[in-house]
């Protein structure tokens, strides 16, 4: 069982810059980024491999980074340039396959608990 922590969410205005982090309490492989507006269902935003290498949704791209720090089990979403159609709950997720980086929900066993991000001028 992975516990994960989210944080670094909060109110932006566009154009404007948040960095989420997500602590896992255990090694962790792919990691996905996942949020959810209201009435809308959870869509998928970004993951990382176990070797680094990335995936992101067409409407982020060029804009949302995804990292990892092993050392401190810690995975993060730099977003930039944000949108009011950023604003939902961003959810980090432990993937259940160590390489591939998968877009569904199914694809994800441990999910932390959210962190709210709305941008608004």
């Amino acid at each position: 069982h992975v516990q994960l922590v989210e944080s670094g969410g909060g109110l932006a205005q566009p154009g404007g810059s948040l960095r989420l982090s997500c602590v896992a309490s255990a090694r962790t492989g792919t990691m996905g980024w996942f949020r959810q507006a209201p009435g809308q269902e959870r869509e998928f935003v970004a993951g990382i491999n176990w070797s680094d290498g990335t995936m992101y949704a067409d409407y982020v791209k060029g804009r949302f980074a995804a990292s990892r720090d092993y050392a401190k089990s810690t995975v993060y979403l730099q977003m930039n340039n944000l949108k009011p159609e950023d604003t939902g709950i961003y959810y980090c997720a432990h993937g259940r396959n160590m390489w591939e980086i998968e877009a569904s929900v199914g694809a994800y066993n441990y999910w932390g608990q959210g962190t709210q991000v709305t941008v608004a001028s």
